[in-house]
């Protein structure tokens, strides 16, 4: 099993289940799932760009990325309906959790300058989003391979019906806030 995963039916159940006062272990909230998003926008003028992250993304996440592509036309990004313009990730379980340990003990601890993330990019709903600015911090990045250093979105969804309850699951599952 997953050091995460064990982590959190371990430790983290528990003391949620005391905090919050719940009364079965079903209320308590778990990570859903992660979604990984990465627009690149230039890949309207340049495919060679679109197959890169692609590229980098599958190598990060583990698993190969949908292309994602617009919903509508916007003339002044010079973008048409259907055209690709990123690509996404879902992970789920075991993937999810593998993932989640690697970020919070390889790549954000590589992030120059790094205090801490913040606290305040909850949704209202109990999920939060991580902007990241390059791919390089994951140390599966090879540097000389990189095309174009672009950043990401990673999106943790959680059970959690307030920001409050997601908060204390991502900060005892180790996600390093700000204090």
């Amino acid at each position: 099993m997953n050091r995460l995963k064990e982590k959190y039916l371990k430790e983290v159940v528990p003391s949620l289940k005391e905090k919050h006062g719940y009364k079965s272990i079903m209320q308590v909230p778990k990570l859903e799932k992660i979604v990984i998003n990465m627009g690149v926008g230039d890949a309207t003028s340049n495919s060679k760009l679109l197959e890169a992250a692609v590229k980098d993304l599958e190598v990060i996440a583990g698993q190969k990325p949908v292309i994602t592509k617009a919903r509508k036309s916007i003339a002044g990004f010079k973008v048409r309906e259907g055209q690709s313009i990123g690509c996404k990730v879902t992970l789920r379980g075991e993937a999810m959790y593998n993932f989640m340990d690697k970020l919070i003990s390889i790549a954000l601890p590589r992030v120059r300058d790094f205090r801490g993330v913040s606290s305040k990019a909850f949704d209202g709903r109990g999920n939060y989003t991580l902007g990241i600015k390059e791919q390089l911090i994951f140390s599966e990045i090879n540097y000389d391979d990189v095309v174009k250093v672009r950043g990401m979105d990673i999106v943790f969804v959680t059970t959690a019906k307030s920001n409050e309850e997601a908060f204390d699951l991502l900060n005892e599952l180790g996600i390093p806030f700000r204090k």
